[in-house]
């Protein structure tokens, strides 16, 4: 893990900001999803990229009743009947 050598604190209410440099080299726009992670003492925070239910693959993903499925597991479904 690569240390950015940045620091903030934590507000009143829980927030922190992310730094500029941070948001833009993660492409991360506001209103964007994060996703947290806990290892051991480390909270990872990553940008949510919605990922097929079955494979985990966030690459070309739809919604089929009300679940993210990538294009390949559709077409294994499919194959089944």
């Amino acid at each position: 893990m690569k240390s950015t050598g940045m620091v903030r604190k934590i507000d009143e209410l829980g927030r922190i900001v992310l730094p500029i440099e941070i948001r833009n080299h993660m492409d991360i726009k506001s209103r964007d999803s994060i996703e947290i992670f806990v290892d051991g003492d480390k909270i990872i925070l990553s940008k949510y990229q919605p990922a097929c239910l079955f494979c985990g693959n966030a690459g070309n993903v739809i919604y089929f009743k009300g679940k993210l499925i990538c294009s390949e597991c559709l077409e294994k479904i499919k194959e089944q009947f």
